[in-house]
């Protein structure tokens, strides 16, 4: 699936940078040392849909990102996902334009008719750290990106960073957030593109200490403090009390700048529809390097194999349901 050129930068790139804030407004989280995570870092976001044309083209015209490589999900990478249906259908793997090795990917799936972004458990939401956000939402003025949430201060004693949400082509959620500050001083990653890489993604489940908990024992994640916040974008889309308040986590992962954020869904959020045989649509899976994938002590799909030219790589299914996919950088 992965050529030469591509196969290198996977081994080879990595991003130790300072870390700050999720996307929602109001919470902002420092990391100002390495954890002994065996989940060294965020290696790719993959997302699901059945239109990868438009995700193409809305992700390189209107966000920046290169296609760094597209073809066709081998059939055992496809069980590895526990998708043997995704065999065969294509995938885009997007860059961002100031390189490095952090991936978005895009995998066709059919259409899951009446999938709304924010509604179900799962990973939910990619955080991308941007250059300026009031910049990028100009630049989105005409973009068909549906803007949930405006360029905004998360306040306090974080007020110089601002972030946006958006929701792309496969009702992915998509936070784009910046420094407005001192870079040097900040917590947040510094961006070598406007529009750069993931740095946080965003996991929902029904559990907060379950989800938290597993991560935790299982690959020795430092783990902040849990909280409360109300979020105008998930009550929006659950429908709830707008008095609400969200029970919250962050979870990091041994290089900075490298973070799952954790939020508890009340109902009617639910378990995610997917195509019979295929990868959930939206925020499908989350990939993450590793150091040793037999040292682990997960349930793989199915045994950890190279699908990705010489590298290992396996997929285990989380306590919300979700598919996390590492990637064995030895």
């Amino acid at each position: 699936m992965v050529h030469d050129r591509e196969r290198r930068r996977l081994v080879l790139g990595s991003l130790a940078v300072p870390f700050a804030a999720a996307g929602f407004p109001g919470i902002a989280m420092t990391q100002t040392t390495k954890t002994a995570s065996t989940l060294r870092r965020i290696k790719m976001a993959t997302v699901a849909g059945n239109d990868l044309d438009a995700m193409e083209s809305w992700y390189t015209e209107w966000l920046g990102y290169k296609v760094a490589e597209r073809g066709r999900v081998s059939a055992p990478l496809a069980a590895s996902w526990g998708a043997p249906a995704n065999a065969g259908r294509p995938y885009i793997l997007f860059a961002p334009a100031g390189g490095g090795d952090v991936y978005i990917r895009g995998v066709e799936i059919d259409a899951v008719p009446g999938y709304r972004a924010m509604t179900t458990f799962g990973w939910n939401a990619i955080e991308i750290i941007i250059d300026d956000v009031y910049a990028l939402r100009k630049q989105l003025e005409g973009a068909p990106f549906r803007i949930i949430g405006e360029p905004h201060s998360l306040g306090g004693g974080f007020a110089s960073i601002h972030a946006m949400q958006v929701i792309g082509p496969s009702e992915e959620v998509l936070y784009l957030t910046c420094e407005t500050g001192d870079r040097e001083k900040s917590t947040l990653p510094i961006p070598s593109s406007f529009v750069d890489r993931p740095f946080i993604m965003v996991l929902a489940g029904p559990d907060l200490e379950a989800m938290g908990e597993f991560y935790v024992d299982k690959f020795a994640m430092g783990r902040i403090p849990n909280f409360y916040s109300s979020v105008g974008v998930l009550i929006d889309a659950l429908g709830i009390d707008p008095d609400h308040k969200f029970p919250l986590g962050l979870l990091r992962a041994a290089e900075r700048g490298n973070n799952i954020e954790i939020d508890e869904y009340p109902p009617p959020a639910t378990v995610r529809p997917r195509p019979a045989g295929q990868l959930p649509p939206g925020v499908a899976m989350t990939t993450f390097s590793v150091a040793d994938l037999d040292a682990l002590t997960v349930g793989y799909i199915t045994p950890p194999a190279t699908h990705y030219g010489s590298l290992r790589s396996a997929t285990f299914v989380g306590p919300a349901g979700e598919l996390t996919e590492l990637i064995e950088e030895g």
